[in-house]
């Protein structure tokens, strides 16, 4: 990515150069990007002629006092620019004399026509970390979980719940940037450089279990301070950014609140893509969430068709299709592992003395409250010679109270107890018994992709909620993987 550039011609802008590993092994650097950062001119052909003559540029090498005239090459084979400066002798000697390392920012700076600066613009971070991220809404943090895995570093966190900031502080311990208040509230000063934001922000509004009001929302219009932020931070602001939140995005006030939020983040010089990840595809979890990727874009070509795709359904495609004016760049996606996971590789193994375990009356009861046709369902379970398992919610059918069974092996989406409605009723049956009980904390954490290791040590209601709220951490280290860390590794972010 490049970062903005004034009056390059007349000696004025800078680029950003993320190194990467293929950089340091072939001692280049990356330009496919930044073509119009130089003069049309210095695009040469495929080898240097004999006599010399070349529309070269001219760059200052810091640290070396050194001027090298270089341009940029020409493939043979097909006429089209090589992407990196020709000559490598000179890349190698910056590279040796700055012990430069893959993640490591380079700055180049037009000093005037046809003349540029090479420096050191930041170094890839201590910890080995090559991108760093500020997580806002950040909940239990499992945005963080899935970045780290992969190698991110989280540096500032911020969310307006006490209890899930609990949690948070509980499983990160060796440092305080969790901020807890109100995003309208940040000063933008105060918030790091980073390569990425990340924003689950909240989606009361915006769900179908909602209340409908859009981003103007009591809850959800929390995505403007996102947006106060970013436009606050002018040139700081991320070359990425990362939100999440339910499908009903998608529907919310016939699509104009999403056609909303994307202009915004399109004024701010980000084009934007959209994909659909259901957790279902890593977890035993039916959950599908709408993710939106905003890149810094200027200049840059731009994918803007969409077509079906498995993390692109045709509701999405249509979406895009139909908004031509908002500022689109599509990258194309692998497909979406094939689901596999099932409820019984999540469930604790309680015996049956335990206290989570219903007592009879209420176990009948809960029996009592199927309908004909899932009654059917759970007597079948309990007659089958095998033990297996179903989740069940409560819904109010026609005034009455009713427990609908799901048993294809998958839980129901996770939601937040409110009132008791969001908690996901366990049901175990075979060999001629059964038994019920709601998911643990525990369970889950596991049906949100998180590992052992996640420390749950507040009280059940607290947990819930948190997990409710919460991202699918493979959803996430997905999205890492085959998206931000290859746009990262080729789009600079501004220097502190």
């Amino acid at each position: 990515m490049k970062e903005q550039v004034v009056d390059s011609a007349n000696g004025n802008g800078r680029r950003l150069l993320r190194v990467t590993p293929g950089n340091i092994r072939n001692s280049h650097l990356y330009v496919r990007d930044h073509y119009d950062f130089f003069p049309s001119d210095c695009v040469g052909p495929s080898r240097k002629p004999r006599s010399g003559v070349c529309h070269n540029i001219e760059l200052e090498l810091d640290g070396l006092d050194e001027v090298v005239a270089t341009d940029i090459g020409v493939n043979a084979a097909n006429g089209k620019p090589r992407g990196f400066f020709r000559g490598r002798h000179w890349v190698r000697r910056f590279f040796n004399r700055h012990k430069i390392a893959a993640g490591d920012l380079l700055a180049l700076d037009s000093v005037q026509p046809r003349r540029y600066r090479l420096s050191v613009a930041r170094r890839a971070s201590e910890n080995g970390h090559s991108f760093i991220a500020a997580e806002f809404f950040a909940g239990i943090g499992l945005v963080r979980l899935g970045l780290e895995r992969h190698g991110w570093q989280v540096v500032f966190a911020n969310d307006i719940d006490t209890d899930k900031a609990q949690m948070y502080r509980h499983n990160w311990t060796d440092d305080d940037h969790l901020v807890v208040g109100d995003i309208h509230k940040l000063d933008a000063d105060s918030i790091p450089t980073c390569d990425l934001f990340t924003a689950s922000f909240p989606c009361n509004d915006l769900s179908i279990a909602g209340r409908w009001e859009g981003l103007s929302g009591k809850e959800s219009s929390a995505f403007w301070g996102l947006i106060e932020i970013l436009r606050k931070m002018g040139t700081r602001k991320p070359p990425l950014v990362l939100l999440e939140n339910v499908v009903g995005f998608l529907m919310s006030n016939d699509g104009r609140d999403l056609e909303q939020a994307l202009v915004a983040l399109n004024e701010l010089d980000y084009c934007v893509d959209a994909f659909i990840l259901n957790a279902v595809h890593w977890v035993p979890q039916s959950r599908a969430r709408l993710f939106i990727v905003a890149s810094y874009c200027v200049g840059q070509n731009r994918r803007t068709t969409a077509t079906e795709s498995t993390a692109r359904p045709n509701s999405l495609v249509q979406f895009i299709n139909l908004n031509p004016q908002i500022l689109w760049n599509l990258r194309k996606l692998p497909p979406l592992p094939k689901p596999t996971a099932r409820l019984q590789g999540i469930v604790e193994n309680l015996p049956d003395s335990d206290p989570h375990w219903w007592n009879e009356d209420r176990a009948n009861y809960f029996m009592q409250q199927l309908s004909d046709k899932h009654n059917v369902v759970a007597q079948r379970m309990i007659k089958n010679r095998k033990v297996s398992y179903a989740t069940a919610f409560r819904r109010v059918r026609n005034g009455r109270s009713m427990a609908e069974l799901r048993s294809d092996g998958i839980a129901g989406c996770l939601r937040t107890p409110r009132g008791g409605s969001g908690r996901q009723i366990l049901f175990k049956a075979g060999r001629g018994k059964y038994q019920v009980r709601l998911l643990t904390a525990r369970e889950c954490a596991r049906l949100q992709g998180v590992p052992e290791y996640y420390r749950i040590d507040v009280p059940l209601n607290k947990a819930l909620f948190g997990f409710g709220d919460a991202v699918c951490v493979p959803a996430i280290e997905w999205i890492v993987k085959h998206y931000l860390t290859p746009v990262a590794s080729r789009l600079p972010s501004p220097v502190a």
